[in-house]
């Protein structure tokens, strides 16, 4: 890192690592965000790639998996982010959690944030299962 807290790569440089990095957690899906952002808002669409999967999801400190389990706890818990719940479960799906676990990480959700917030999430999560080819999931 640089003095002035840059990684010292050019901007299109972090842009380009960041959208490897999307890539190969979130596949198309999350290519698909980007590039429904860039007509509206191209800086958007950048930061998504070089800060959010350049920088943060690229940190070695916790492996895709964990990340995404994070990220489906938090999505959930806020709420109304049904799109973005599609695109992680399908990154979650990417680095290896299975069906499963991810079903049962939206459950445990309900004991935190509620049952309507989790419910949706795992609307939202049934909607990428089925796109995949994936149901019927069966739990205990």
């Amino acid at each position: 890192m640089t003095a002035d807290g840059t990684t010292g790569r050019t901007r299109r440089d972090r842009y380009e690592h960041g959208m490897e990095v999307l890539r190969q957690i979130d596949g198309e899906a999350g290519e698909r965000v980007v590039n429904a952002l860039a007509d509206v808002s191209p800086e958007m669409a950048h930061q998504i790639a070089a800060w959010g999967f350049g920088e943060i999801y690229s940190r070695p400190a916790l492996p895709p998996r964990d990340r995404q389990l994070v990220t489906l706890g938090m999505l959930t818990a806020l709420g109304g982010c049904e799109p973005q719940v599609e695109v992680h479960v399908h990154a979650a799906l990417n680095v290896g959690l299975t069906l499963e676990q991810i079903v049962e990480a939206l459950l445990h959700a309900a004991a935190y944030c509620g049952f309507p917030k989790a419910i949706n999430a795992t609307l939202a999560a049934k909607r990428v299962f089925a796109e995949r080819g994936l149901l019927p999931v069966h739990g205990d």
